[in-house]
């Protein structure tokens, strides 16, 4: 059993900063990929960053150059940096792990609102 726990989520200004963290813990042998997807009101859930077990990454157009994803491997732990927020970027935020031995498994998502 594999248990994911996000945090960091908020509010904030538009134009402003978040850095919400998952941390995953469990029967874990190694990661395929670690990412972040998001969904708002009235919309399907939508990708926002992905990275590979080998670092390489891949964000929505709607993010690029604003959003950084990173992982630190030792901890289980995946980042999301989120800068020069837009209300647009209002959503429920949901950390998503593929594991090398199978599985796939989401967080509980965490809250995240940027006012105009």
């Amino acid at each position: 059993q594999v248990q994911l726990v996000e945090s960091g989520g908020g509010v904030v200004q538009a134009g402003g900063s978040l850095r919400p963290a998952c941390a995953a813990s469990g029967r874990i042998f190694g990661f395929n990929a670690m990412g972040w997807y998001r969904q708002a009101p009235g919309k399907q859930r939508e990708l926002v960053a992905i990275i590979s077990s080998g670092g390489s990454t891949n964000y929505a157009n709607s993010v690029k150059d604003r959003f950084t994803i990173s992982r630190d491997n030792a901890k289980n732990t995946v980042h999301l940096q989120m800068n020069s927020l837009k209300p647009e970027d209002t959503a429920v935020y949901y950390c998503n792990v593929n594991l090398l031995l199978g599985g796939n498994y989401w967080g509980q998502g965490t809250q995240v609102t940027v006012s105009s």
